[in-house]
């Protein structure tokens, strides 16, 4: 009898050790904590945290741009620059986000993604407070370029932090983000003017005033500092077993991927058109008669068509096999507003606008590719970082050829000519782009 006791006990013992073993194994395979409910609401008041934090950031990624294009001539005219250099300036962030944002895998791994973030907001906040105030044209450069660092890596990173916190939800907060980054954008270009004349006309006021948003980005990350993880559960191909996203694996060899080169060049051609809207599309509409204040406006018109349509793009996105056909659709909408751009620039402009603004929501189109065509969440971070510094760099030479044929011809024929002929090729890799299928599959060894 105590021997059928023992064996029974012993049983019961296997038994429950099993059932622990299985609900570790759970607990893992769902990435989520096997602790207490107090663990539980700690994870949820940082994801709170996170979509916080990541709802400002975006809001700053692009004022530091567009409050310049608002009051370029302003700042042509104080710093005495010539059209060839304001061309150069217009340059310098593509320039700085292909130079640092390459560098944002490397210091994610070490410091943690939150903490690049919260440094990259601190530097954007300290570069638009120094800019207005150094009083030439090379202290200006150098603090747009410490602005413009903090973008930078923020811009690579932001997928990462999206891949790791809501591994399946990447469209919804793709969307979310790139519709806050398009509010940003669109705020600065009409405030910017308007902010600037009830400061006493003084253009430095209108461009510091931006660095106030920036520093309040920076708090949501302070409590975050410490989590350097990037744990993501990889979505896997179906009859594939999920996996953990940080688990060792074959490393990629970027440069293979006919995919990774296609976004790249994707993303390249779209930040060309982008940043010459944002850096040269007032002065097209002042130089057509357009008073300073509407052709801000004009250009938040542009820039405000993001913020419902870097929602809409991503989930539509997400849904479709190819993502090709939004690339045509928003190409020819680019197509359209240059035509109206060079044909009657002042009589359509509204129209134009729209149409540019619709064009530009290839930006969030090109993010949400990013987190589709990896697998993991190392494979984005790497996917990201090439797409974006690759893609920027082939979008530096646009803006200063813009400037240079502005002022070489003294008018906009041969700039916007130059702005559609680079559209037809946007379409067609961003149509090779759009297949499904992801760069592990091309360049793992």
């Amino acid at each position: 009898m105590m021997g059928l006791m023992a064996s029974e006990e012993t049983r019961t013992v296997e038994t429950r050790t099993a059932m622990s073993a299985t609900e570790r194994g759970t607990a893992a395979a769902t990435n989520t904590p096997e602790t207490t409910p107090g663990a539980g609401r700690t994870r949820a008041w940082a994801t709170r945290l996170v979509v916080v934090g990541i709802m400002l950031s975006a809001l700053n990624l692009r004022p530091a741009i567009t409050s310049l294009g608002a009051l370029l001539e302003e700042v042509r005219d104080g710093l005495g620059m010539s059209g060839s250099v304001a061309g150069l300036l217009t340059s310098v962030p593509p320039l700085c986000f292909a130079v640092f944002g390459v560098m944002a895998p490397r210091l994610a791994r070490r410091f943690g993604p939150a903490a690049v973030v919260c440094a990259g907001m601190a530097a954007i906040a300290t570069g638009l407070v120094i800019r207005p105030y150094v009083g030439n044209t090379a202290g200006f450069l150098a603090a747009s370029a410490l602005a413009l660092m903090g973008i930078a890596v923020s811009n690579v990173l932001m997928p990462v932090i999206v891949k790791r916190w809501f591994p399946d939800r990447v469209g919804s907060m793709t969307g979310l983000y790139s519709m806050a980054l398009a509010a940003g954008t669109s705020l600065a270009a009409a405030l910017t003017v308007p902010l600037t004349d009830a400061m006493g006309g003084d253009w430095q006021s209108g461009l510091v005033v931006w660095a106030a948003i920036a520093a309040a980005a920076v708090l949501p990350w302070l409590p975050l500092l410490r989590d350097r993880g990037t744990t993501t559960i990889a979505a896997a191909r179906p009859g594939e077993p999920a996996r953990d996203a940080d688990e060792p694996q074959a490393p990629l060899r970027i440069t293979r991927s006919r995919t990774a080169w296609s976004l790249a060049v994707f993303f390249g051609l779209q930040a060309t058109a982008a940043y010459i809207t944002m850096g040269w599309m007032p002065q097209i509409f002042r130089d057509a008669g357009v008073s300073a204040g509407t052709a801000g406006v004009l250009l938040a018109v542009t820039m405000v068509m993001g913020v419902p349509l870097a929602f809409i793009i991503p989930r539509v996105a997400t849904r479709l096999p190819h993502q090709g056909p939004i690339v045509l659709v928003l190409g020819v909408c680019g197509l359209a507003g240059y035509a109206g751009l060079y044909l009657a620039p002042s009589g359509g402009a509204w129209a134009w606008a729209l149409l540019l603004g619709v064009s530009n929501c290839a930006f969030p189109l090109a993010l949400t590719m990013v987190g589709m065509r990896a697998r993991s969440g190392p494979g984005v971070a790497q996917l990201s970082a090439f797409a974006q510094s690759t893609g920027y760099l082939i979008s530096i030479p646009g803006p200063l050829l813009v400037g240079v044929l502005y002022q070489q011809s003294g008018g906009w024929g041969l700039p916007i000519a130059l702005m559609a002929a680079l559209m037809v090729p946007q379409m067609a890799v961003g149509f090779m782009a759009g297949r499904d299928r992801t760069v592990e599959d091309e360049a793992t060894r």
